[in-house]
């Protein structure tokens, strides 16, 4: 029996507009829009055939709206095709963007490991800037997404 290879990706998307003169993103990432952002860079670099032949494995596993961070499963054949579009996806609905790989991992345990180090260095410096404008809610919902990571299963 063959065994299916996995590839998993985290990824920290870098909005380049910054933030509106209120504070907010200008735009909110999720499994939605990451997807289809990747999908139609896919589309486009490597045709209809490059984008049949990785929708089978394509599936975001994470999403972090707050900080950004992302975590992608693909197989092993097909992670430099989708490593490679991501790099050349510009912007998400009309707001640009950048990808980032911070790791790449060849399993969950792995990826999990890397995910919840960068996460937990983000809440860091979210505590130090936030300081005492931090509500419990915000701290429960930080510490939500920080659970969810070490709940993720293959």
């Amino acid at each position: 029996m063959v065994q299916f290879k996995n590839r998993y990706l985290v990824i920290e998307v870098l909005i380049n507009g910054g933030k509106d003169s209120s504070g907010n993103d200008p735009i909110i990432i999720t499994e939605y829009n990451l997807l289809k952002a990747i999908k139609d860079s896919i589309l486009l670099n490597f045709g209809e055939c490059g984008l049949a032949l990785s929708l089978g494995s394509l599936q975001v596993k994470y999403v972090n709206p707050s900080t950004k961070l992302c975590i992608m499963r693909t197989s092993r054949d097909d992670y430099q095709k989708i490593w490679s579009a991501m790099t050349m996806v510009k912007s998400i609905g009309k707001c640009p963007v950048t990808f980032n790989l911070l790791a790449l991992s060849g399993t969950m345990k792995a990826c999990k490991s890397a995910a919840l180090k960068c996460e937990e260095a983000k809440f860091e410096q979210y505590k130090l800037e936030a300081q005492n404008h931090l509500t419990p809610e915000r701290l429960s919902q930080i510490r939500g997404y920080i659970e969810k990571i070490k709940t993720l299963e293959n």
